[in-house]
């Protein structure tokens, strides 16, 4: 007996099974008999055949894509809903006649159209009249040691989301800072630097995260910026 004849061959591996069917890709087609009679394990502890398993497959596929679809129309419908409010705050600016009329939507906007508990709008220029009935409003020197951190924030003019410091909560929010939870810091930049800083506050320690999205935030900046410059 030859050596080649009494030496039995090694059996496949996994790797070249799968490799040898990528370039047979009709094996089955030609062995159709052979797909009934395959078996394999389930999560239900029983043996089923190749087809349904496939069937599995496509439907597990397929309730991923109709959950991913659902997350996206509720996120489409909820960029609807916020776009829809930016309108109706662009549109209380616009009619507002005065900058005193101006200050006052503002409040009423934010009370009204984003259900935002806490508004603060810190001032650095205009002159107080204007807003001395206004309880939200104050208005603070640009310079102001209480500004100290928020450097950066002014400087770049984007919107900012999160946690701030006692100190910072305390002298923006006064005597309502213990019920604060988290915060929106939107600077509000003007032709010749920054003109104030709206502050939004929650109860809520998630409503303003800093993972969120801070373009709306960035449309409400501009648009209070711009309806400021107003006499």
């Amino acid at each position: 007996m030859s050596t080649s004849t009494a030496r039995q061959e090694a059996p496949l591996g996994d790797e070249e099974v799968a490799e040898w069917l990528k370039a047979n890709p009709d094996f089955f087609r030609r062995n159709g008999d052979l797909l009934a009679t395959l078996r394999l394990p389930h999560a239900s502890g029983a043996a089923v055949s190749l087809i349904e398993r496939q069937i599995d497959v496509l439907r597990e596929k397929n309730q991923t894509a109709e959950s991913r679809l659902a997350e996206l129309v509720t996120i489409a419908r909820a960029n609807e809903q916020l776009a829809a409010k930016i309108h109706q705050f662009a549109r209380r600016l616009i009619r507002a006649p005065t900058r005193r009329a101006v200050l006052a939507q503002i409040e009423r906007g934010f009370r009204e159209d984003f259900d935002t508990g806490h508004t603060v709008l810190l001032l650095f220029k205009g002159a107080p009249e204007a807003a001395a009935d206004l309880r939200f409003v104050r208005h603070v020197s640009a310079d102001d040691s209480n500004l100290n951190g928020f450097e950066n924030l002014l400087a770049t003019g984007r919107p900012r989301c999160g946690q701030i410091r006692d100190t910072q909560r305390d002298f923006i929010f006064g005597p309502d800072s213990a019920s604060i939870g988290s915060v929106a810091l939107v600077p509000l930049a003007g032709t010749e630097g920054p003109v104030g800083l709206l502050v939004l506050g929650s109860v809520n320690r998630e409503r303003f995260h800093p993972g969120m999205s801070t373009d709306f935030l960035q449309l409400l900046s501009d648009l209070t910026a711009d309806a400021l410059a107003r006499d």
